[in-house]
């Protein structure tokens, strides 16, 4: 038998892809009040989970870049930028 996987030992595109089906549910309109309360606490804390990932993975990029001097600049990216 499988334990269902806590929310806090999910990876970032776990946590992505829950979030975005509580949306998908919200924006249904098919939900109670309770309900819709329930569904936003639990976006709150996949939000603030996914959050955490990014900001460890930007943590480890930073160490990574400040390890060898001698390696080549990264320069900052800009997804807007054509």
């Amino acid at each position: 038998m499988s334990k269902k996987k806590n929310d806090e030992d999910l990876s970032f595109e776990e946590g992505l892809d829950k979030l975005e089906a509580i949306v998908e549910e919200m924006e249904d309109g098919d939900l109670k009040l309770d309900d819709l309360v329930k569904r936003y606490e639990e976006g709150s804390k996949l939000l603030a989970h996914c959050d955490k990932k990014i900001g460890e993975a930007e943590a480890k990029i930073e160490i990574l870049r400040n390890q060898n001097p001698d390696d080549p600049e990264f320069e900052n990216f800009d997804p807007d930028a054509e």
